[in-house]
């Protein structure tokens, strides 16, 4: 099944257009795009058309497939390739609930976020796809369905898995949870052919 729609539009703007031609300068079709992303092709349509809000995890997903970061999707201005990135308040971007702020450069094989997971947004979204994730939990505990298996990680646990295993990750209590959030980026053309395998729900 396709995940639920994402809110309402208007609120990420400019993430229509830069979706579209990036598909386009992939030279992807929109069906082609949407099954390696795991979407449905008017899913991916309504997106490309500002018709609906993408989750973070739906741009976690498009940015494996066209090869580039979350943050460049939402237009922020690309850190130099430099190897230090600075703390400060957590004013990061929303996707469909979750906050998220970069924690680290672009332009690398992976992709480092500090992320905040309001309690109930999510917790039904499974995904499947090639790489790998890492997360370690900041604050509060966060739920992480492995396959079969749940875990409750409380803040100094971590979670390093394959992510072709089917995961969900949700806050467990009503306060929320925090974490580092660690993936690779699939850039290569043949690493986009294994794409295939969408979210599914329960």
């Amino acid at each position: 099944m396709n995940p639920p729609d994402g809110g309402a539009a208007g609120e990420l703007p400019g993430v229509a257009p830069r979706l579209r031609d990036l598909r386009r300068g992939r030279g992807l079709t929109l069906e082609t795009a949407a099954q390696r992303a795991g979407l449905s092709p008017a899913h991916l349509s309504r997106l490309e058309t500002g018709r609906r809000q993408p989750s973070l995890p739906m741009l976690l997903g498009l940015a494996r497939v066209y090869g580039t970061t979350v943050s460049e999707l939402l237009g922020e201005a690309p850190a130099q390739r430099d190897a230090i990135v600075r703390g400060g308040p957590f004013t990061g971007a929303e996707a469909d609930g979750w906050m998220y702020r970069r924690a680290g450069g672009s332009g690398r094989a992976m992709q480092a976020l500090r992320v905040q997971v309001p309690y109930g947004t999510q917790g039904d979204l499974v995904r499947v796809h090639p790489g790998e994730e890492w997360l370690y939990v900041l604050e509060g505990r966060l739920r992480v369905v492995l396959g079969e298996s749940e875990h409750d990680l409380e803040a100094g646990d971590s979670a390093h898995f394959d992510s072709l295993t089917p995961h969900r990750i949700a806050a467990a209590d009503r306060g929320g949870a925090e974490l580092l959030f660690l993936h690779t980026l699939l850039q290569s053309p043949v690493a986009e052919l294994c794409l295939g395998s969408g979210p599914h729900h329960r």
